[in-house]
Parts: structure tokens; C-alpha cells; sequence
């Protein structure tokens, strides 16, 4: 037996997607909600979405790592949700074309003609709170200690 044949299994075997361990299931059958949704469980859910569009598109691993540019391991640690750079993420998304999914999902700021006025044409460069908001917390120093 080769060291290939452990690695990625022959076209005459089935390719099942990566296991899902009982942690990640509870994550996932309890309903992504903006509120709840925590990076590990992103990162689960984009690993195990990732690993199903290589399989639906008869990819093995090997061959996408190779199209990303990135190591064998390192996309399998992706699949299974486990923490990866942007750059290695991104590059998977590439190669399987969902570059421009990616970018639609963070759509572009579009200066409204209203805002340009109100900014005197210029391009806001810095978050500030609104005119009368109250702080969560009065402000003191750090060190401020009743003697």
C-alpha cells in the first residue's frame, strides 16, 4: 500500500466529508443566530461547507491544496474548523471560485450625495458616538482608589 493510498483514497472509493465530532453538531443544530455565533462556530460551519463543495465538485484534498497553494494539512485543518490564516482561507476560496461571494458579502460603502454635503466632500475616516450619547460607564481613572 502507498503512502498515497492513505492520503487520498482511489476514485473507485467513496469520499466522505470530514467527521463532525458531537461538539460541533451541538453548535450547528443550535441555530446560527447574528447573536450567537461565535467565531469557532463560523469557522466550523465555513470548513464543513468548504469540504462539501470539493466533494460535490470531485475534488479531492490534495488537488485543492495544490490549486490553493497551501499544504495538505492545512486545508484539512480548515475542513474540520480548526483555526487557519486568512490568507490560507482565501486562498481556498479561490480556487474553488467563490472569490467574488466573498467580496459580495461585505458589499461596498456607497457615499450618499446627502452625506457628501454634510461632509463638506470629504470621505469619513473615523468612527465617532452620536452627539448625546451616554456612555455604558462614567469615566475614571484606572487607578482611582477610595483612601
Amino acid at each position: 500500500m502507498a503512502l498515497d493510498d492513505l492520503v487520498d483514497p482511489p476514485a473507485t472509493h467513496r469520499v466522505d466529508p470530514p467527521a463532525v465530532c458531537e461538539e460541533q453538531e451541538q453548535i450547528l443544530a443550535t441555530g446560527m443566530t447574528h447573536e450567537s455565533l461565535t467565531s469557532r462556530a463560523l469557522r466550523i460551519e465555513l470548513g464543513r461547507r468548504l469540504a462539501r463543495l470539493r466533494l460535490a465538485r470531485n475534488v479531492t484534498q490534495r488537488m485543492l491544496a495544490e490549486d490553493a497553494g497551501i499544504g495538505l494539512r492545512t486545508l484539512r485543518r480548515i475542513e474540520t474548523g480548526q483555526p487557519c490564516s486568512l490568507d490560507s482561507l482565501l486562498r481556498v476560496a479561490i480556487a474553488l471560485g467563490l472569490a467574488e461571494g466573498l467580496l459580495n458579502a461585505v458589499p461596498p460603502r456607497e457615499i450618499r450625495p446627502i452625506e457628501r454635503v454634510d461632509l463638506g466632500g470629504r470621505e469619513r475616516r473615523r468612527a465617532r458616538p452620536r452627539k448625546g450619547a451616554v456612555p455604558d460607564e462614567p469615566w475614571s481613572w484606572a487607578d482611582d482608589s477610595k483612601d
